[in-house]
Parts: structure tokens; C-alpha cells; sequence
């Protein structure tokens, strides 16, 4: 996409996170590559005022190249666009399971296959670290090694994905995975996929939706 594109989808996915409920007012923020440099949303415009002008332009080294004053996080985009060159898009959110699940500090255990989606046999929950903060970002880049999505210890999830549209699939994925395992424990405590279980579902999801090594339209 161009840059005026990506500016715009910025927008959009901002827009969307807010009207799924995954994010509010100002939290949560979202991040896209742009050659050698990264467009993340503003701090502290509500997804409704945003246009996409208000996108800050930044460089690796963290020089912001535009107007404009980033996301508190944009440390967090930098450094898993840095260290992830197949991920093009980052999401951070505060969607409401995900997060209550997060202040509990734990990994979000393989209680349903589709844990898989975010790239391993768990999602990971990073370490507490103030928002903001390089630590924060330090503890995410472990928690997201081999990963595509991890939660973030008292603050709220990360999801990954080759453009928006796959990081805003996978948030919205991750959010439903901690739904549901918040409303099963409800009744008891949820059945555990084994390391063999689920080293079955990561060997499948590697050929889904593909034919003769060519993604398939689904």
C-alpha cells in the first residue's frame, strides 16, 4: 500500500478495534511498517477524531519524522518490527477478557486448539513492565519469540500479522480463545491439549488453507 493508504487504514482499524469493543477512548494502538520506516497512531486521540494526518511517521532509531506525538508504545512497534521483518503490522489492545486474564499474569494455556493460531502451544503473558517503557517492550519481544500474539501482565494483549487486516483477525481471535477459557473455568477447570496434541495442530495449521504450496481464497 501506498502511504496515504496505510494512513487511512490506520484510521479504519482504530475505528473498527473501538466498535468491536476490544478497545476504548484512548487505550490500545496499532502500528504499520512503511519501508524503512513505521506509521503508529497518536497518544491520547479517541479512535472517532482520528484522521490520517494524525499518523506519526517514525524511523528505526525512533526519530519521529513528521507532526504529530506517537503512542506512548511506539518502542513496542519499533522493536518487533525490527525484530520480526516478516510482520508488517502490529496491534496493541485492551479488550476486556484478554486484559482480566493478563492481571492474573499467566500464560493462556492450550485448553482449545486454536490456541495455535498465535504461532505455539501457549500465549505467552509478559512480565509486568510500566506502559511506555523500553521494559516493556524488552518483555514482549521474549513473550512474543515464536509467537504471534502474547498478553501483557497487567495492561492488555499484542497481536502480530503480515498486514492490519491479519493483526485486527488474530486480536479479535486471542480476545474470543480468552472468552472462552474465562467462561469455562466458570464451570470448572478446563481439559489441557497435551505438547504431542498440540504439536499436531501447529503441523496442520503450517498447510491450512493452501493447495500445491499456493494459499487458497477462502
Amino acid at each position: 500500500m501506498l502511504e496515504a493508504q496505510l494512513r487511512q487504514h490506520l484510521v479504519d482499524i482504530s475505528r473498527e478495534l473501538v466498535g468491536l469493543g476490544l478497545n476504548r477512548g484512548t487505550s490500545g494502538n496499532a502500528g504499520v511498517r512503511l519501508g524503512e520506516h513505521f506509521l503508529v497512531t497518536p497518544s491520547g486521540v479517541p479512535a472517532a477524531d482520528l484522521t490520517p494526518q494524525d499518523m506519526v511517521l517514525l524511523d528505526f532509531s525512533g526519530v519521529i519524522l513528521g507532526p504529530g506525538r506517537p503512542s506512548s508504545e511506539w518502542r513496542l512497534h519499533r522493536d518487533v518490527l525490527a525484530a520480526q521483518p516478516e510482520i508488517q503490522a502490529v496491534i496493541h489492545t485492551h479488550a476486556p477478557f484478554a486484559t482480566s486474564l493478563a492481571c492474573l499474569g499467566a500464560d493462556l494455556p492450550p485448553f482449545h486448539y486454536m490456541i495455535a493460531v498465535a504461532g505455539g502451544r501457549t500465549i505467552r503473558c509478559a512480565p509486568y513492565a510500566l506502559f511506555g517503557t523500553q521494559a516493556l517492550s524488552d518483555r514482549a519481544l521474549v513473550a512474543l519469540e515464536g509467537r504471534k500474539a502474547c498478553l501483557l501482565a497487567n495492561h492488555g494483549m499484542i497481536a502480530l500479522g503480515r498486514d492490519l487486516d491479519e493483526a485486527l483477525a488474530l486480536s479479535i481471535e486471542v480476545e474470543s480463545l480468552c472468552e472462552m477459557y474465562w467462561r469455562a473455568s466458570q464451570i470448572g477447570a478446563p481439559v489441557i491439549l497435551s505438547d504431542e496434541e498440540m504439536d499436531e495442530v501447529i503441523e496442520r495449521f503450517q498447510h491450512y488453507g493452501r493447495r500445491n504450496g499456493e494459499a487458497e481464497t477462502q
